[in-house]
C-alpha cells in the first residue's frame, strides 16, 4: 500500500463512529433543551456554544464515513 492511501474501515472502527454519532446527538440535544429552558444567559451561551462544537464534531465524524463508504464492500462478508 502506498503512502497517503486509506485503508478500508473495519466493522469495529464503523460500530465506534455510528455509536459517536448517535451520542453526538443526544448531546447536542440536551444542550438544546437545555439552553431553550434556562433562564442563565452564561448556561444558554455555553450550550449554545458546545452545540456548535458537536455539530463540527458530527460532521467530522460524516466525513470520515463519507470518504471510507467508496471502500465499503457492497454486500455482506461472508
Amino acid at each position: 500500500m502506498q503512502s497517503g492511501q486509506m485503508k478500508a474501515i473495519t466493522s469495529k472502527e464503523l460500530e465506534y463512529i455510528v455509536d459517536s454519532i448517535s451520542n453526538e446527538d443526544l448531546l447536542i440535544k440536551q444542550c438544546a433543551a437545555t439552553a431553550a429552558t434556562t433562564q442563565n444567559q452564561t448556561i444558554k451561551q455555553a450550550c449554545q456554544q458546545y452545540i456548535r462544537s458537536m455539530d463540527h464534531h458530527m460532521d467530522m465524524l460524516i466525513q470520515t464515513l463519507q470518504q471510507h463508504q467508496s471502500m465499503a464492500p457492497s454486500q455482506p462478508q461472508q
